[in-house]
Parts: C-alpha cells; structure tokens; sequence
C-alpha cells in the first residue's frame, strides 16, 4: 500500500493533468458533483498539512524573521500585482480577472515544500513561510481581493475571512491536535498523506473543469497562458528578489518557489462559494493547480542541475 501511495504522490502532476482532460472530454461524469465537496476535499488537504507540522517548524520565525518577512512580503505582494497586471493587459472579462486575482492573492500551496526539498532549497524558509503566509491569509486574502477586484465585483471580505478560518486554519489546528494526541497514529499516517492529498486536490481540479467544460473548451488557450505567466513570473521575481537582497542561494530557491507556488485549491473554492454568479472565476485556479505542478517538476530540476550555491549568508 505504502509503495502504491508513494506512486501516486510521486506522479501528481501526471494525475492532476490526467483529471482535468478526462473532465474536458466527459464531464458528465461530474456533474452531478456539488461544488461545496470542494470545501471539505480542501479541508481534508490541510488537515493532512497540519498532521506534518511541528510547532518547531514556526521557530523559523524567531530565529530567522528577516527572511520569513522577506518571503511574505513577496509572496503577498508579487503574485497580486502580478494577477492585477496580466489580467488587464489581457484585457480580461470581469470573471476570469476575478479568478485570477484570487489565485494572486491567495498564500503559498502545499505542494512547495515538496518542490523545494526537491530543488535542494532552504525547505525550513519554505515550511515557514508556508506556515505563516496561511496563518495571515484570513486577512490578507479577502482583503487584498478587495483592493484589486471589489471595484467591479462584489467582494464581501469578512464571509472570505471566516470562509478560510474553516476551511484553511481549523483543519490545521485540528491536525497540529491530533498529531501532538495520536503521535503513534500520526506517524502510521503520515506515509499515506501525500497520496490522499493528491487525489483530493485532483479531484477538486476535475469537478471545476467538469463543471465549465464548455466554456474552457471555446477560449481556454488564453486562461492557460496566463495562469502560466503568472506562475513562471513569480517564480522568476521571487528569485530576483532573494538575489537583489543577497540571500544563499538555498534561500532564494525557497522563496521563488514559495512564490510561484500558490494554493489554487484555496482560490478554487472561494471562487465557487463566494462569487457563484462568476462561475468562470473558478477555472483560474483550477487551471494553476494543473500548471503549477508541472512547472514546479521542471524548476526543481533546473535548480539542482544549474543553480548551485557560492555563498551561503
């Protein structure tokens, strides 16, 4: 079983890019799916990330505050200004901006400390800034969606905030409780995470295409290159950022990665819960969970064979 989970963790981009075509050529396979499963597949995700962390992974934030700030700093300024940019110099349809926005303004994804550990980066930045940027995103996600996207859509900031309180924090919180009261259960589990949240945020990818087929299949070329410009621009930026700064090299992958790496699924179900009359708001996201997994395989590669570290700071 542990050699079948390890499998299908290991491949998750192959999964990912498997449901959403599947989902484009028979979507009536999902349509029956109601979109609030989206909720509790996402929580299912986060309460598996709260079964990995340890209270010492937030340590980071003390020993180190210079380069958590520097990490959050980008990650909640970049992808959002980005998003904002893209969106209308593409000149964007107010749903599909709104998705993109979402997807900007959302913390950093679950799969980047994978990626990172992957790419030979400082995986303890990434685990922090993982951990701090979802702590902070009740407020600033909402309220950054707001700045960017509430003038022409209606964004209620303080349904989004409790929204990710109980998809987001109280399935970590619960995690973290579970971990500190079971640890001998956890340690069993831990093994068959990856593979439950693969296939959760798979099938969250599969219901949102499904349910937009139609419409992804008449104009999702140009939802593609943007939802891939805005990750390989963040990516790109959030590496400048660590140079320009002059932090390692390990800490420059971590924070690129941290970045580039958003949680769609997050983007995903507050578009579809929140903004319902905007159903195409919902592709964006589901789109990034598809791309993001892709291109974060091909970055981890290009940093371990041609980004090697010279000075370490």
């Amino acid at each position: 079983m542990k050699t079948i989970c390890k499998y299908i963790s290991d491949y998750m981009g192959i999964w990912v890019l498997l449901a959403a075509v599947l989902a484009l050529l028979f979507p009536e396979v999902l349509s029956h799916v109601r979109p609030t499963v989206i909720n509790y597949l996402l929580g299912l995700v986060m309460f598996g990330m709260g079964l990995t962390l340890n209270l010492k992974d937030f340590k980071i934030v003390f020993s180190r505050p210079k380069d958590v700030i520097i990490g959050c700093l980008a990650q909640f300024t970049i992808m959002p200004l980005l998003a904002l940019t893209l969106s209308r110099v593409f000149g964007l349809d107010e749903a599909l901006a709104l998705g993109v926005v979402l997807v900007g303004c959302c913390p950093g994804g679950t799969a980047s400390n994978v990626i990172t550990y992957l790419a030979k980066g400082d995986l303890a930045l990434s685990v922090g800034m993982t951990g701090i940027s979802t702590l902070l995103a009740p407020f600033l996600t909402p309220l950054l969606t707001w700045l960017l996207a509430g003038k022409s859509v209606d964004v209620d900031v303080m349904s989004m905030f409790l929204s990710i309180l109980w998809v987001v924090i109280l399935p970590i919180v619960v995690g973290l409780i579970v971990k500190s009261s079971w640890p001998k259960f956890t340690e069993k589990a831990v093994d068959y995470l990856p593979a439950i949240s693969t296939l959760a945020i798979t099938s969250i990818v599969g219901i949102v295409i499904a349910a937009n087929a139609g419409k992804i299949m008449s104009g999702g070329l140009i939802i593609i290159l943007i939802v891939a410009l805005h990750n390989v621009c963040g990516l790109c930026l959030g590496f400048l950022i660590g140079k320009l700064l002059g932090l390692s090299t390990p800490k420059r992958k971590a924070i690129s990665i941290e970045v580039g790496m958003q949680n769609s699924g997050l983007a995903t179900s507050l578009a579809t819960i929140h903004f319902a009359a905007y159903p195409m708001a919902s592709i964006p996201g589901a789109v990034f969970s598809v791309w993001h997994n892709i291109s974060g395989a091909i970055v981890a590669r290009i940093f371990t064979r041609f980004v090697h570290d010279r000075t370490i700071r």
